[in-house]
């Protein structure tokens, strides 16, 4: 995995210059192995092949359409985690990737919470999740536009990494990602909404809402049970008098859980602020919740509309490669 501070130590012998041209070669020219190099000494190349080698460990699993790439990363104590490109119309690449592996909050609909906590990702675990792609990518002329924390874990639980794999990611140095092409999706940690809103980053907010009131998310969300509705939303009026910025609420379609016309009218009623925009999302079918069906969806969002909610619908993707989050890294 890629982390700074050893390449720093590995290279302090060398002149100065020999770090940025390092950095230059794995980041913007992509290179997978020291050997193309060209510019560093021979002797230089085999040691940094031997001491630092530039493999990723990943297995791909492309969805037959082609949109849609999930690979599964095994870290180096064996530990697996995903990440997913996302090829959207407009040739607009996103990389969705985990914070954690697995994730203590077991919401109910989330293959991910199932297979339970086990450790956070360090910034450079989660740098190498899109350094894999960006490689991926360059072969076809393309780079990667978007990055997303809406893998496996909760971000905001993993503040500290998460945080400074998007300022790495940022740097001109590197991949050079916008701050604006940055989103971090949360279960709704109010601390964490808060931190963020302090930063000097404009990225993206987005919470997984998934309900219209406090009893249908504990059912869904245990997390809900340490932080009520009137919490988040306390938080997330807090980030936007700091930030001016649009906030997402994420809102996962459940068929008879949340996806019925009051569920609709009880949302209308969160949804007060201009700066608030619904995503509605259909579900990747795992064995244990289903998806709602075209025409609920297609009401639901119809009922939103009428009652002056900005709403827009994310259709899944990748349900032949068992997208949801952490249907592959579970596996045995």
């Amino acid at each position: 995995m890629f982390t700074l501070e050893k390449l720093k130590l590995l290279l302090a012998s060398e002149p100065a210059y020999r770090l940025a041209q390092a950095e230059h070669l794995i980041f913007q020219d992509l290179i997978v192995n020291w050997a193309a190099a060209s510019v560093f000494p021979l002797a230089l190349r085999q040691k940094l092949q031997t001491e630092f080698p530039l493999s990723i460990k990943a297995e791909p699993f492309p969805s037959a359409d082609g949109r849609t790439i999930k690979a599964v990363f095994t870290l180096s104590d064996g530990e697996k985690v995903e990440a997913v490109l996302l090829d959207y119309p407009g040739r607009r690449n996103t990389v969705c990737v985990s914070s954690e592996v697995g994730c203590p909050l077991r919401c109910t609909f989330c293959a991910t919470g199932q297979l339970g906590f086990r450790r956070n990702l360090t910034a450079g675990e989660i740098v190498d999740q899109v350094l894999y792609f960006a490689r991926f990518l360059k072969q076809k002329g393309e780079q990667v536009n978007n990055l997303v924390f809406m893998g496996m874990g909760e971000p905001f639980l993993n503040y500290d990494n998460v945080l400074a794999a998007i300022k790495f990611l940022n740097h001109k140095d590197t991949l050079h990602i916008g701050a604006r092409r940055f989103s971090i999706s949360t279960a709704g940690i109010p601390e964490g909404i808060r931190k963020l809103a302090k930063e000097k980053l404009a990225v993206n907010l987005a919470v997984s809402l998934h309900a219209p009131d406090d009893q249908i998310r504990q059912r869904l969300m245990p997390i809900a049970r340490q932080y009520s509705l009137a919490q988040i939303f306390s938080a997330v009026d807090f980030y936007l008098a700091q930030t001016k910025r649009k906030v997402m609420f994420e809102y996962l379609l459940i068929k008879d859980i949340n996806d019925s016309d009051e569920a609709a009218r009880k949302l209308i009623k969160l949804m007060k602020k201009k700066l608030y925009l619904v995503n509605l999302l259909t579900y990747n079918p795992t064995d244990l919740c289903q998806p709602s069906g075209p025409e609920r969806l297609r009401k639901f969002q119809n009922i939103l509309k009428r009652g002056g909610v900005e709403v827009t619908v994310r259709h899944s993707f990748g349900s032949d490669i068992a997208a949801a989050c952490g249907q592959l890294a579970g596996r045995k």
